[in-house]
């Protein structure tokens, strides 16, 4: 296997176009989201764009377990921590504005990319790796797909773009989701927007090589976009997805966050009695979580309700420089996956303690309008 971080080829159709293929390449990891991954990235979509004869665009990740488990949360901790020549100058360093600003820069190319982009979202989609996903044009689950953003756990929130695709679901299951970190499965996703087809994982061969059989017609993109669909809709067959989650419950779970503020929700979560295994492992989810965390989640959402997406990754970048520098970030990553299995020691001890003071301190903007890093996002 390679070592390079992105592994790129480019598949010939019997038209004479090409198909575009990246394929994430960190399987130990879980092809955790690096910076040098997203840089990779973003060149080589940027590349294809303006290809004439790239038709199609083809993620995914190496391995069989995970499409994408998440950002490289461990290299953002080891800058904000460590000492010698990679250090990011602790707490003050520049690397986690680099890094969010280089990653929602890509969330964002995705979201508006002229050319059909489909993503492989096998097994493991987690925190930045839904940041990949959820812009594609065909967003393809498998029936061993699980999605899932747990930031609560590390001390971060639902960013990629989430604090506006969370608050467009049904009414308050985008809340419950970034409180309890759920994980969703490919019915899930289904049903809440966040995949377009469930394909069996091993028919991934076939289609590729169905997807360079296509007619693209005369290449505008109304036309790539007919003959990337035209081949998924022969390949999907929603019989592998396992039940919904959300779906049964959905009643019960608007009834757990509706019309109340977060400290509400989250002791009305934490109180419900269901035995249900799925909701169970939630509510223990959110109650080992961070408080801060459950007061950004409601508060992101009810901010980009009615704002742009660009406005909502605008915001994000300087609230994640801000959870890193300022807030319980270092100390819950430290806490799960450092020493992993050591209580972390939350700045808060519960929601209600957490103090609009608290909030302002992280969500006040970094930078002004004029020199924001991703002022050029939407224009």
């Amino acid at each position: 296997m390679s070592d390079l971080a992105v592994l790129f080829d480019e598949l010939p159709t019997r038209d004479g176009g090409r198909i575009g293929v990246a394929t994430l390449n960190a399987p130990k990891s879980l092809n955790a989201l690096s910076l040098e991954m997203i840089r990779q990235l973003e060149a080589k979509l940027d590349a294809w764009a303006v290809d004439r004869s790239v038709v199609a665009v083809w993620l995914e990740g190496s391995g069989d377990k995970a499409f994408c488990a998440g950002g490289d949360v461990v290299a953002l901790y080891r800058s904000l921590t460590e000492e010698g020549e990679n250090r990011g100058a602790g707490r003050d360093g520049l690397f986690a504005e680099t890094y969010f600003t280089a990653e929602y820069r890509l969330d964002y190319r995705i979201h508006t990319y002229p050319k059909p982009l489909m993503v492989w979202g096998d097994g493991i989609v987690m925190g930045g790796g839904l940041g990949l996903m959820a812009g594609g044009f065909q967003r393809l689950a498998t029936e061993t797909t699980r999605i899932a953003m747990p930031e609560i756990t590390i001390g971060l929130y639902p960013d990629i773009g989430a604090s506006w695709f969370l608050g467009r679901m049904p009414a308050g299951v985008g809340a419950y989701l970034g409180l309890t970190g759920a994980q969703l499965n490919a019915r899930d996703a289904l049903d809440l927007g966040l995949a377009d087809r469930v394909i069996p994982r091993e028919r991934r061969e076939a289609l590729l090589g169905a997807l360079q059989e296509a007619d693209y017609g005369d290449r505008a993109p109304r036309a790539l976009r007919a003959g990337v669909q035209s081949v998924l809709d022969d390949h999907e067959d929603r019989r592998v997805a396992p039940p919904g989650q959300v779906w049964p419950h959905l009643d019960h779970l608007q009834s757990l966050v509706g019309r109340v503020d977060a400290a509400s929700a989250v002791k009305r979560i934490l109180r419900d009695a269901s035995e249900d295994a799925w909701l169970a492992a939630n509510r223990a989810r959110l109650e080992a979580g961070c408080p801060i965390s459950a007061q950004l989640v409601w508060r992101m959402l009810q901010r980009h309700a009615h704002t742009s997406l660009a406005d909502a990754f605008r915001e994000e970048l300087s609230l994640s420089v801000q959870c890193c520098r300022e807030g319980d970030f270092v100390e819950g990553v430290r806490a799960l996956l450092i020493d992993k299995d050591k209580a972390p020691r939350w700045s808060h001890a519960a929601v209600a303690e957490v103090s609009e003071a608290d909030l302002q301190a992280l969500m006040t903007s970094r930078w002004s309008p004029e020199e924001h890093p991703l002022r050029d996002l939407g224009q």
